[in-house]
């Protein structure tokens, strides 16, 4: 979502990814057999019995039942008109509604925004895939279906901020939405599997500058909950490839995986660090405060290839797997090199 300089909007993504994991949690303990790669002929739903010829998660002879595609039809349906109908309600209303307008804010955040668009639209992508398959759609249908139905929730999102005269459509969150949704169906095309799987880590910023944590509180938010969505300053994002599904004779752990993450620090506005404080309006200039990129490197785990016969169990993994793990990690940035013991 495009944003403004003095008001940041949390991701649209993030009540999406939320949402989709509650159906899929709802799908774990109601309906058994699913998601798990189990053999199941037939299931039930409250007194209604479904058959479902579903034969295993990896098989792209599945043949899907009515009622099954229905439902997560359904699913789809009720969630994508209730999310659409509760952002115009709580985000856009108190806005000024304009003609249809596009905003260049491609360097607003240097970037974290963008990578944030990208990441979400893959979540969802992933989440819906899921649900698909276990509705037993075949496999190339369900992989296209899902890459662009969650592309088709975010241009919509587009699409309203393009009505607002606050933001406006934004090509480059497009384009990143694209990307996300085109990496997922690239990687089940050509391996089956999502062997780089993209994660979320979130750190509290603090500043010894009494002025810099009042302007974070106005900015981002006062609350943990507001700053965890809208805080691109404690925000990192982190590409995390599975190593045994690239060297599968190794004897490297199923679970092993190596992280590359981005990140981003010295954002107090969106474009830069100047804005006004008070009314009429006093004039702040922060340009000293230097914005930069980071980049880093990290061991991390792969919760969803770690397998129980616990379905509470296995669901909480697969919901821990969109967020990356706190673990050491070697960050890159100003020119240097800098260890930490311990990143989220």
């Amino acid at each position: 979502m495009a944003a403004s300089e003095e008001k940041v909007q949390p991701h649209p993504q993030i009540i999406l990814i939320v949402l989709i994991r509650i159906i899929i949690a709802l799908s774990l303990f109601i309906l058994p057999g699913n998601l798990m790669g189990q053999d199941t002929s037939f299931v039930t739903v409250g007194q209604i019995g479904i058959k479902r010829p579903y034969r295993n998660m990896h098989d792209s002879t599945e043949i899907p039942g009515k009622k099954p595609i229905l439902l997560v039809t359904s699913i789809n349906l009720v969630g994508y008109g209730g999310v659409m109908t509760a952002l115009a309600s709580a985000w856009y209303s108190d806005y000024t509604k304009t003609k249809l307008h596009s905003f260049d804010d491609s360097k607003e955040w240097l970037q974290v925004d963008k990578v944030g668009h990208f990441y979400g639209t893959w979540v969802e992508t992933r989440a819906n895939n899921e649900l698909w398959k276990w509705a037993g759609m075949k496999r190339k249908k369900r992989i296209w279906i899902s890459g662009l139905t969650s592309f088709a929730f975010q241009t919509t999102i587009e699409y309203l901020d393009g009505r607002s005269a606050e933001w406006g459509w934004s090509w480059a969150d497009f384009g990143a939405n694209i990307l996300g949704s085109g990496t997922f169906i690239a990687q089940e095309l050509a391996w089956d599997e999502q062997r780089i799987k993209f994660k979320w880590s979130f750190h509290r910023k603090n500043y010894s500058d009494a002025s810099l944590n009042q302007r974070s509180d106005e900015l981002f938010g006062k609350s943990s909950p507001e700053r965890f969505l809208k805080d691109y300053n404690g925000q990192t994002y982190w590409a995390s490839a599975n190593l045994k599904s690239f060297f599968p004779r190794s004897n490297l752990p199923a679970w092993l995986s190596l992280s590359v993450g981005y990140g981003a620090e010295g954002m107090f506005g969106g474009f830069e660090n100047i804005w006004t404080d008070g009314d009429p309006g006093f004039p702040i200039n922060r340009t000293d405060i230097k914005r930069y990129r980071q980049w880093y490197l990290a061991p991390d785990i792969d919760w969803s290839k770690i397998k129980t016969k616990s379905k509470a169990v296995n669901f909480f993994f697969t919901v821990l797997s969109a967020f990356k793990f706190p673990t050491p990690s070697l960050e890159f940035s100003n020119g240097k090199f800098k260890v930490h013991a311990i990143h989220f």
